[in-house]
């Protein structure tokens, strides 16, 4: 489910660890490195619990305000839209969630008081007040109220961040990146996700191989660290306008992914192996590391071509 990209950043922040002097020990490494990536999936998990303990919260209070000693019109006749979501009902009825919510023991019941502070401000979204007021409901638009809530609202939630901060440490290193996960699994559901079928699993399955992702990831980390000496002398080499001891940590981390993909990752394009780390540097690094990072690697591209280090396999890929 996560995109390669994000793959990427994950190894990104676990090379940063290991060359700012964290964990030494490559196996130890490697296990903590998937280890985040686990626990993103369980914060995954977390995210769509909080989205339907945000519409259980609402029903709570559409029940409650029918019980007023001088109920008013709406409260006798509430608007349901909301708490009668089409995708929300169909997570909250997937075997297969629940079972992952069980195994996680996720209980929303002693947050009351975050939960009505973010559904005062659901509903005082002006995108909410637009949905609620259309009288139609289908499967899209209840999914584009659940990725615009995930992307306006939940993203800028500091209590639910807070929260998960002092649940686990992953968690909140991982917060925003689980935001992406969200909107993509929304993006993607339909009525087929029936109560049988399975959540999808963190890595892609789409690929020939199911774990390829998972190769992805461990052959990327391993061999940063493994050829460390010869990538600094590779990049040493082009940097020679540089002084290198000065050049950003994360632009030497970012070369030395770039050069072990271009050499070691036969199925993935040159270009898009290029345009990857260009943007990772914008994101990651400073404002001037996305020309260095691009220099760098176009010099290194023409010679590893040159020179046969650069073999790609597959259609489209063999130049």
């Amino acid at each position: 489910m996560l995109y390669r990209r994000h793959l990427r950043i994950k190894v990104l922040q676990s090379l940063y660890s290991w060359y700012s002097g964290g964990n030494k020990d490559l196996p130890s490494g490697e296990k903590e490195l998937f280890k985040s990536i686990d626990r993103l999936y369980d914060l995954f998990i977390y995210q769509l619990s909080f989205l339907l303990a945000v519409k259980d919260f609402a029903l709570l209070r559409i029940e409650q305000n029918k019980k007023k000693f001088y109920p008013t019109e709406e409260d006798l006749h509430p608007n349901l839209k909301f708490v009668e979501n089409k995708a929300l009902q169909l997570i909250e009825n997937n075997h297969d969630f629940q079972k992952k919510v069980e195994k996680l023991k996720i209980n929303w019941n002693d947050e009351e008081e975050m939960l009505l502070k973010f559904y005062k401000k659901l509903r005082e979204a002006d995108f909410y007040k637009k949905y609620m007021a259309d009288p139609q409901q289908t499967l899209e638009e209840d999914k584009k109220l659940l990725i615009k809530v995930v992307d306006r609202l939940i993203q800028d939630f500091d209590l639910l961040r807070s929260y998960y901060d002092e649940k686990n440490v992953y968690f909140a290193e991982g917060y925003d990146l689980c935001g992406v996960l969200l909107i993509k699994f929304l993006d993607n559901l339909s009525a087929g996700f029936t109560p049988e079928k399975p959540m999808p699993g963190i890595y892609s399955t789409e690929k020939q191989k199911t774990n390829d992702d998972k190769l992805f990831v461990q052959k990327l980390y391993r061999k940063v660290i493994l050829n460390d000496e010869e990538l600094t002398e590779i990049i040493r080499g082009k940097s020679k306008s540089w002084d290198y001891e000065r050049i950003p940590k994360m632009d030497v981390i970012l070369l030395k992914m770039a050069i072990i993909e271009l050499r070691e990752m036969p199925t993935i394009p040159v270009k898009v192996t290029l345009n990857e780390y260009i943007e990772l540097a914008k994101h990651f690094s400073t404002p001037k590391s996305k020309t260095f990072i691009n220099g760098v690697l176009d010099k290194l591209i023409i010679e590893m071509k040159a020179s046969g280090q650069i073999k790609k396999e597959g259609r489209g890929l063999i130049e």
